[in-house]
């Protein structure tokens, strides 16, 4: 075991697929001579070559197209999109090619890809690098979406997409990278992707997030316990394919239900989550589902960051108003 922040876990997961397997590849903008822009892939271009570890040009499209044909042509390619706000410029390439690929080649051909791309606010960057867009991908259906929120699950999530025969697009917190560390085998392991997490029991209130929001709630719960309120966390985990069974399990036992991301709230993924828990545990319900997201606005500058995204304050008074709905 060792102590690892994210940076370091996705870093020693490239490390240990790359050593293991020789079609793993990783491709990129600056990924090579800089070691990414967070140092992410520091180290693989001196250790596997420039034959497996390739600076990309500026051009999103490029990327993903690139990494798809390389996987269509047998190899297990690991694309890094510097920022998930970026991807957008690969949209065409992302949702209409490589989520389809095994679809539109009745099965010949698998997209056996991974795309790695931080997204969400607390670093104070420029506009678009903040974006959280991930419920747009959500609709890459052939596509698998995850975002996971601790280091363990980090290297275990990027080792089992990396060995996934469907690509995966893998989120990676950008306030998470390096905020907290956690013991980390040093052995290779698997986290199974499709599965959420209850990080926290709770009798009270069951509060649902995602990557770095799951630290949040997480925070709020200690604040309620001070209350009296006893929170549950559910760390998501996997947004597609989304574990409602999981979901339900855990509203159904408190009634109550706070969802938690940073992107906007109309058509955020939470809409899909609440939907669901709606229509699945309406008879356990006691209040009405709350959410706590950014609002219906583009992303602002970073002098107005923390007013945009979740926060404590924000978790809090939200599971309070669950817990007092009569």
């Amino acid at each position: 075991m060792a102590l690892l922040n994210m940076v370091q876990a996705i870093r020693e997961a490239l490390s240990t697929a790359m050593a293991t397997d020789d079609r793993v590849i990783v491709l990129g903008q600056d990924v090579g001579k800089l070691g990414g822009i967070f140092r992410a892939t520091d180290g693989l271009l001196a250790r596997f070559g420039e034959k497996r570890v390739i600076d990309m040009p500026l051009a999103e499209g490029v990327i993903i197209g690139c990494a798809l044909g390389l996987a269509v042509s047998g190899l297990r390619p690991v694309a890094e999109i510097q920022f998930l706000g970026f991807a957008q410029q690969a949209v065409h390439q992302i949702l209409q090619q490589v989520a389809r690929m095994r679809y539109r080649s009745r099965g010949r051909f698998a997209a056996s890809m991974v795309i790695r791309a931080p997204f969400g606010g607390g670093g104070k960057t420029p506009e678009l690098h903040s974006d959280a867009i991930e419920a747009l991908f959500a609709q890459g259906h052939g596509l698998k979406v995850v975002a996971p929120s601790n280091p363990y699950d980090a290297k275990g999530m990027l080792l089992r997409a990396i060995h996934d025969d469907d690509p995966v697009l893998f989120c990676e917190p950008l306030r998470g990278y390096r905020i907290a560390k956690d013991e980390v085998p040093s052995t290779p392991y698997e986290v199974e992707i499709g599965k959420a997490k209850v990080v926290r029991d709770g009798k009270d209130v069951t509060l649902i997030a995602w990557s770095a929001a799951v630290n949040l709630a997480l925070q709020a719960a200690a604040v309620l316990s001070t209350e009296g309120i006893d929170a549950k966390v559910v760390d998501v985990r996997s947004l597609l394919p989304l574990d409602i069974d999981t979901l339900v399990s855990a509203v159904a036992g408190t009634g109550r239900c706070v969802v938690i991301h940073e992107a906007p709230l109309t058509a955020g993924l939470g809409a899909e989550i609440v939907a669901s828990i709606a229509k699945e545990a309406f008879y356990s319900l006691q209040a009405p589902l709350e959410r706590v997201t950014a609002p219906d606005a583009p992303y602002p500058l970073a002098a107005g960051e923390q007013m945009f995204i979740p926060n404590v304050e924000r978790v809090v008074s939200a599971a309070r108003q669950a817990c007092e709905a009569s």
